[in-house]
């Protein structure tokens, strides 16, 4: 079986080939740019949408990633509430996901305070608040006291895709990955992101939790590269989608002897697909904007405020009165009337399916 990294002297002193990624970080930094530039023209309500969104899908999908389904509407409740958002429709949360939520945005919007071990073993305390995972009790706010192994298969027949830096090295590995996150200046941010994630995986330090605290670093660290705690793509959203080569690469890296050119390259170019993907995000954002800009002075309910809103965000399925209702908390007549005023407005039009499959959708509108 061929060395972990770390069983090699100083495996920290990473290498990478700079000719093999030159190309795809100048892209990146340039997107960065380009998205930053394009959401400063959106104004505030609508830098704030789409800093909500990025930041929901971030921790929705980071815990999907491990097998965890989180409710998007109590997630994008909670980051709302904490960065003081006036969003209509809140829904309280569980305790679970306050935490979760705690942990990203201690992580985004405190980006340029140091990351100290407290601070880490108050991120892994958020995330576990019962001291379980799932069913099984693990070690909470403080670094693992047992052997690590990343394991897959049936019982009997497991297969071991990793086996982490032993438990009495993890506090001395931690410590020397703290110092240089904190104190190594010289590297991009960007890059610098890419070798924490890792660098912090690769030591593996808690009993659950690493693969969400890894990715709030590199959150972390990609907020210091623009200056900002404000996110405008997911780069957990893109891990999830391409996680079969996120995993495969960790473990072909994972086995070198220092030159990660392989896996900067990988998170670089998931980087940019996360960019790109937010392309499409920020269109539906800026076409929201537009609209309450043309209706600024139109007298709108708040049911119809929030069913609008629902629309623009993409509303699952087809418009009736019957899901009006239902999402409002409204009687069948208030709802139809919302919805007749909306049309008298020009805002709905009534879709030409007759009968009971009656539904309606938005019109297409253009600023004067």
């Amino acid at each position: 079986m061929a060395k972990y990294i770390y069983e090699h002297k100083n495996w920290t002193d990473f290498t990478w080939d700079d000719k093999a990624i030159n190309r795809v970080f100048g892209e990146v930094r340039l997107m960065q740019g380009k998205i930053i530039g394009q959401m400063n023209a959106l104004g505030f309500a609508a830098k704030e949408e789409a800093t909500l969104t990025a930041l929901t899908l971030d921790v929705v999908k980071s815990s999907e990633i491990e097998g965890e389904l989180l409710n998007y509407e109590q997630v994008r409740s909670s980051i709302a509430r904490r960065l003081g958002i006036n969003t209509a429709g809140l829904v309280s949360s569980s305790r679970h996901i306050e935490g979760v939520v705690e942990m990203m945005l201690d992580a985004t919007q405190r980006y340029q305070l140091p990351l100290t071990e407290r601070r880490l073993l108050g991120w892994h305390a958020a995330l576990f608040p019962t001291g379980y995972s799932g069913p099984y009790e693990i070690e909470v706010g403080r670094y693992r006291t047992c052997e690590m192994q990343v394991v897959s298969g049936a019982m009997g027949k497991e297969k071991v895709h990793y086996e982490a830096v032993k438990q009495e090295l993890v506090k001395a590995e931690m410590n020397k990955f703290l110092n240089w996150f904190n104190n190594d200046n010289k590297l991009d941010p960007v890059i610098k992101a890419a070798i924490a994630h890792f660098w912090f995986i690769i030591i593996h330090p808690f009993d659950d939790g690493n693969g969400r605290i890894g990715r709030a670093i590199t959150d972390m660290l990609l907020a210091r590269a623009e200056s900002s705690g404000e996110r405008f793509y997911s780069m957990s959203s893109q891990i999830l989608i391409e996680r079969k080569r996120y995993y495969e690469i960790l473990q072909k890296v994972q086995h070198s002897t220092g030159n990660i050119t392989e896996w900067l390259e990988w998170f670089l170019n998931c980087l940019k697909n996360a960019m790109l993907a937010t392309e499409n995000t920020t269109q539906k954002i800026l076409h929201k904007a537009e609209f309450w800009k043309l209706h600024d002075q139109t007298p709108i309910n708040e049911r119809q405020r929030l069913m609008l809103n629902k629309l623009f965000d993409g509303f699952e399925g087809k418009l009736q009165t019957s899901k009006w209702a239902k999402i409002t908390k409204t009687s069948s007549d208030t709802a139809l009337r919302d919805i007749k005023d909306l049309i008298e407005k020009g805002i709905l039009i009534q879709k030409e399916e007759g009968g009971r499959n009656v539904n309606y959708e938005l019109t297409d509108f253009k600023l004067e």
